[in-house]
C-alpha cells in the first residue's frame, strides 16, 4: 500500500495548471494546508530554483500566470512560508523585503540601481566578535547585506 500523501479533492481544482506533486508534500511537511492559492504561489516561488523576490514581484508573476490573488494574500502567504521555514526574509531598500528560497546561512549583495539581491559565494565572509545576546535569547543567524552601486566615471579637472 502506498502511504504517501495524495492530493485531496480540493487540491485537484488546480489540476489543469502546472504544478508539482512535491508542492503538496512540501506544504504539508511544513504544517501548512495546501490550499489552491498556497499551491499556486509555492509553484511560482520554488519552480525557478533558488532566488530572491519581493511580494510585489510574486504578485505580478501570479497575475501573469493567471492566478487571481490579492497583494494582501501574497504577503500573508509569504509570512506563513517564513514562519514555516520555507523562505527567509531579507531587508532590501527602504521598506521592501525580499524573500530568499535558499534558507541556508549565507550573505548577499544588494544592487541598489536594480533592486536586486545576489548570493555572496560561501566562505567569502567571516563574521566574528558577535555580542552576547540578552538573557534568555540566542542568535539565530546573522545577515550581511553588502550594498553595491555602479562606479561613476571620474570627472576630468577643468
Amino acid at each position: 500500500m502506498d502511504n504517501r500523501a495524495k492530493p485531496s479533492t480540493a487540491d485537484m481544482r488546480t489540476a489543469g495548471r502546472p504544478q508539482s506533486f512535491c508542492v503538496f508534500e512540501r506544504l504539508r511537511a511544513s504544517g501548512l494546508r495546501p490550499t489552491r492559492q498556497r499551491v499556486a504561489l509555492c509553484n511560482l516561488i520554488f519552480g525557478a530554483g533558488d532566488r530572491h523576490l519581493s511580494a510585489e514581484e510574486l504578485h505580478e508573476e501570479a497575475h501573469k500566470a493567471g492566478e487571481p490573488v490579492s497583494l494582501a494574500t501574497v504577503y500573508n502567504t509569504l509570512h506563513q512560508f517564513t514562519d514555516a521555514g520555507l523562505v527567509r526574509p531579507l531587508s532590501g531598500e527602504g521598506q521592501r523585503t525580499y524573500f530568499d528560497t535558499n534558507t541556508s546561512d549565507h550573505h548577499h549583495f544588494f544592487v541598489e540601481a536594480d533592486n536586486m539581491m545576489i548570493d555572496i559565494p560561501d566562505g567569502t565572509i567571516s563574521v566574528g566578535n558577535l555580542p552576547e545576546p540578552p538573557e534568555g535569547m540566542e542568535i539565530v543567524n546573522v545577515d550581511v547585506v553588502v550594498r553595491l552601486r555602479r562606479k561613476t566615471a571620474a570627472k576630468a579637472p577643468n
